[in-house]
């Protein structure tokens, strides 16, 4: 028997916050687990697909455009899709999209394992996994704050968060072997392989869902819609419910000057990190890949670390200084970044951008669960999505082409530049910066 001290205080750690999620919630396991599995299988192809890309072309600008051919079909999803998701059920759409980008991904496989896999199908097969990408992330998000209840949220999110990047110190790593040893079809194989996982996971969330819908007392405890359908709005337009969205957005400052912020520095970031980053440490330096691999895979630590802290409290002031101060560390990060000339310097500045990074992740996640109602969510969630990829096409081909032209760590100097100068800007205005 164990005293009754001993079991209050194993109650009262702040590690068996943690544990909270999986008690309290028959749907988060499976959502958990799910998009942990998928994660893995994305963390592998983004390392494996800009290596693939130098090694046939060794061009930037053809990674930019890949990356556009990506992210375009993405942007113009997205409107749309919020209408879709608040409409809906919101898990049959990720199941749709999971069983879609199975289907991209096990072709790519075959073609790469088969020698035939060129540029122009590249270019092919990216643009529909991009498009089905806008379609799962914000069916994703909707229901992550379905299920993240407010008596779970910080610890489910921090949870999450964490998980993600444990992946982040395995797949890339992994990736960057696979490539190193085997090849770039057995990485796009074993990504077809997470979403078949997935798939499996997402069948016992919508079990989970409608047997929780189905138990009154269960949706009293829990806060569960009766159904997407039942919380989606009267109008079936889906321009009318565009604009709902943007009324939500612009209710709340620290919502609408955030995404409009992002617009602008995912420009920046995303190119840096994308092409610039693989392209530093293949070209540039002409390490092995699983250097590149061990980077990110740092990243991932460092972000468990920031999420870790995170989890620990219940409450925590001064969320604008903080998330922005995060987005700051990671810039500087960056910038530095050039200036390692040894790969454990670079893998260390790698470590410090994945915290600050982290640190915004988890407050912007949080604020959106607390401000945006449930009946609203897909469109909001999109609209997030919509200001954070809507320029990126222009920026990766913009990042890809100045890189040929002017070189590739000038280009990282002047974007990581543009990155400090625009968060440090925000923290300049007082509702970011006194946001609670």
């Amino acid at each position: 028997m164990i005293p009754s001290g001993t079991a209050e205080k194993a109650k009262s750690h702040p590690l068996s916050r943690f544990a909270a999620p999986f008690a309290k919630s028959r749907a988060f396991p499976f959502l958990w687990l799910g998009n942990l599995v998928s994660f893995l299988g994305s963390s592998v192809t983004m390392v494996i697909l800009p290596v693939l890309v130098y090694s046939l072309t060794g061009s930037t600008t053809t990674m930019g455009f890949v990356m556009a051919v990506y992210m375009l079909p993405n942007v113009i999803m997205l409107p749309v899709s919020g209408h879709i998701v608040d409409r809906y059920d919101r898990v049959k759409i990720m199941i749709a999209a999971d069983i879609a980008r199975f289907a991209i991904m096990i072709v790519i496989c075959f073609l790469s394992l088969s020698d035939m896999l060129s540029i122009p199908l590249l270019y092919i097969f990216m643009a529909f996994y991009g498009m089905f990408d806008g379609l799962f992330r914000p069916a994703y998000a909707a229901t992550q704050a379905t299920v993240f209840t407010p008596d779970i949220r910080i610890t489910a999110n921090s949870l999450t968060q964490m998980s993600l990047q444990t992946i982040r110190l395995i797949g890339p790593t992994l990736g960057g072997l696979l490539i190193t040893h085997m090849s770039a079809g057995v990485g796009f194989g074993l990504a077809a392989f997470t979403y078949l996982f997935s798939l499996v996971c997402l069948f016992y969330l919508r079990k989970a869902l409608m047997s929780g819908r189905k138990d009154t007392a269960a949706d009293a405890s829990t806060g569960l819609p009766e159904s997407p359908e039942a919380a989606a709005p009267a109008s079936a337009d889906w321009k009318a419910d565009f604009k709902e969205g943007i009324a939500v957005l612009r209710s709340h400052p620290w919502l609408w000057i955030t995404i409009l912020t992002f617009s602008f520095f995912n420009i920046c970031y995303a190119g840096v990190t994308s092409i610039l980053v693989p392209w530093l440490f293949k070209v540039h330096h002409g390490w092995a890949p699983y250097i590149y691999g061990l980077a990110v895979t740092f990243s991932g630590a460092g972000a468990i670390l920031a999420g870790l802290l995170y989890g620990l409290r219940h409450k925590w002031a001064n969320r604008g200084i903080m998330a922005y101060g995060g987005v700051l560390i990671s810039c500087i990060s960056l910038f530095l970044l050039p200036f390692a000339s040894h790969a454990a310097a670079a893998i260390a500045l790698f470590a410090v951008e994945g915290f600050g990074l982290m640190i915004f992740g988890l407050i912007w996640e949080i604020s959106l669960q607390e401000l945006v109602p449930q009946e609203a969510f897909g469109r909001v969630a999109s609209l997030d999505l919509l200001g954070s990829f809507a320029l990126l096409p222009v920026g990766y081909i913009l990042v890809g082409w100045l890189a040929d032209l002017i070189g590739g760590t000038a280009t990282i100097f002047i974007f990581t530049g543009l990155g400090i100068a625009c968060a440090a800007s925000v923290l300049c205005i007082p509702a970011i910066r006194k946001f609670q």
